[in-house]
């Protein structure tokens, strides 16, 4: 006889108008295991995911969960037959309190009568149970994503599902959740439960997966045990081609100082923050999560509040008062959270593109002609994957969004252009495209800030590199002296 597979995906393919997502998808995803699916951005991973938990109608192929075919009409039904799906974009409601989420749907009663003491009681053994020391009567919006994060997964758990879906589970929490929620996965690995496990770090698929399967243009390429693969076999087979230097770094002279800031303080976020940017440079931001640094950036932008400090913008004093301020005087910023503070989700990419265009206005009116023309001359320049520029920017992959959201930037003057994260989420191929348009803005004499949790990000890319920790600047480095274990010495360096 031959292996028994808690799921299988046989042959599944699935279009849409003009599109064909899945291509004869196949997976078989072993009982206790961990199967990495790994792809470009629009390979097919989400859509995939969502055929198996009912949310997509497959058009060919089959689903079989402990060797049955299954044909579930929606999320829930598959959550019952014990398929939880774990998305990147979280699911809660910030509201409610911990015990409520945890429960949602599952309330314990009678009569259609919420036993409520029951709840808060059976929330409290679930979260002792799973090493969470969480107040079930929290409302969920004061907790951190990460927290929210491991709540979802215990959700899981607590009722009783035998296949998890993760989709980018680590791409929103700090090194130390990560190791928490890996050994969270071994243990429950042990116990039976089987994981398909969606992630674009390398390290992390070596660490915690047993079999991989790699999705190109919507068709399975290739799986195997994860011990069959390399780092550079699995990108080989993502992108289709080797990609031997993945950061396009170029020698440029920096210009004048761009951008200056003198002794930057905001209670409770950081304090006496210094540092420049000049033309043509890529200047990091490095720390761990909570040093400081995006905070340092939004107040730069007008996002939050700046209690004191100076700030030179080409020679000229600038204070920071609102987002349209910040952007009056050519400081442009794509924050990390391009779902919230990025894109407009039910807008065409044309809108996303030129929203902040007014030389497209005639008056009161827009010129419609000739946002079409810039919305496509800037899409085309950044080589964005789309069926055209009215598709609705939320049905694109991460890493179409990102270069949207750089058309947009892109199509004004720049003084400082702020880059927190701009990679996360996004896969390998997307990153080296995302990487050479930094460059050449770089070439082009912008000044850049660039925030990133990536280590070999900053190291590639930037041409020097500020450290922040506990809200403080620790030290700056020069691209001579680049080294990881200083970055991390700074990184972690007590400033109390």
């Amino acid at each position: 006889m031959g292996e028994t597979f808690k799921l299988e995906i046989q042959g599944v393919s699935k279009s849409f108008p003009g599109v064909k997502a899945l291509d004869h998808v196949n997976i078989a995803l072993r009982s206790g295991t961990v199967h990495a699916v790994m792809g470009e951005n629009g390979a097919g991973k989400s859509t995939l995911m969502k055929v198996i938990n009912g949310l997509y109608k497959r058009d060919e192929g089959k689903v079989l969960l402990d060797g049955k075919e299954v044909h579930f009409s929606g999320p829930e039904e598959s959550t019952a037959a014990g398929i939880a799906m774990i998305y990147q974009e979280l699911n809660f409601f910030p509201e409610l309190t911990v015990a409520e989420n945890i429960f949602m749907r599952r309330q314990p009663g009678k009569r259609g009568m919420v036993s409520w003491g029951e709840m808060m009681k059976q929330a409290k053994g679930i979260l002792e149970e799973n090493g969470l020391d969480y107040d079930p009567a929290e409302k969920i919006k004061n907790l951190p994503i990460a927290s929210v994060q491991m709540l979802e997964i215990v959700k899981a758990v607590a009722f009783k599902a035998q296949v998890i879906i993760m989709d980018e589970p680590t791409s929103s929490i700090s090194d130390k959740e990560v190791t928490f929620l890996f050994e969270t996965i071994r243990r429950l690995r042990g116990q039976g439960i089987s994981f398909l496990y969606i992630s674009h770090k390398m390290e992390e698929i070596f660490q915690i997966a047993d079999d991989i399967t790699i999705i190109r243009d919507g068709k399975s390429i290739i799986s195997g045990s994860v011990s069959d693969f390399t780092e550079n076999s699995i990108i080989t087979h993502m992108v289709g081609r080797s990609l031997d230097n993945i950061y396009p770094k170029e020698e440029i002279p920096p210009g004048d100082v761009a951008f200056e800031a003198k002794n930057l303080c905001s209670s409770g976020m950081f304090e006496d923050i210094s540092f420049y940017v000049r033309k043509g440079e890529i200047v990091g931001m490095a720390g761990l999560v909570g040093a400081g640094r995006s905070e340092v950036c939004r107040a730069v932008f007008g996002l939050d509040p700046l209690d004191s400090g100076e700030i030179t913008l080409c020679g000229r004093d600038y204070k920071p008062k609102d987002v349209t301020h910040a952007i009056k005087n050519k400081i442009l910023m794509i924050t990390e959270d391009r779902k919230k503070e990025g894109i407009i989700g039910v807008r065409s990419c044309r809108e996303n593109i030129t929203i902040t265009n007014h030389h497209i206005q005639k008056g009161i009116f827009m010129n419609l002609k000739k946002e079409v023309e810039d919305a496509k001359r800037m899409s085309e320049m950044l080589k964005v994957r789309f069926a055209g520029i009215e598709t609705p920017i939320g049905s694109l992959s991460g890493g179409n969004q990102q270069k949207v959201l750089l058309a947009r930037w892109l199509m004004m003057e720049s003084d400082l252009l702020i880059l927190d994260e701009p990679t996360r989420g996004i896969d390998v191929g997307a990153k080296l495209e995302i990487y050479s348009i930094i460059t050449d803005l770089a070439k082009k004499g912008y000044a850049i800030l660039m925030i990133s949790s990536e280590m070999p990000e900053l190291l590639g890319m930037c041409d020097r590199i500020y450290v922040m920790s506990q809200g403080h600047v620790t030290g700056c480095l020069e691209r001579s002296e680049f080294e990881q274990e200083a970055i991390m010495q700074l990184a972690v360096k007590n400033v109390n």
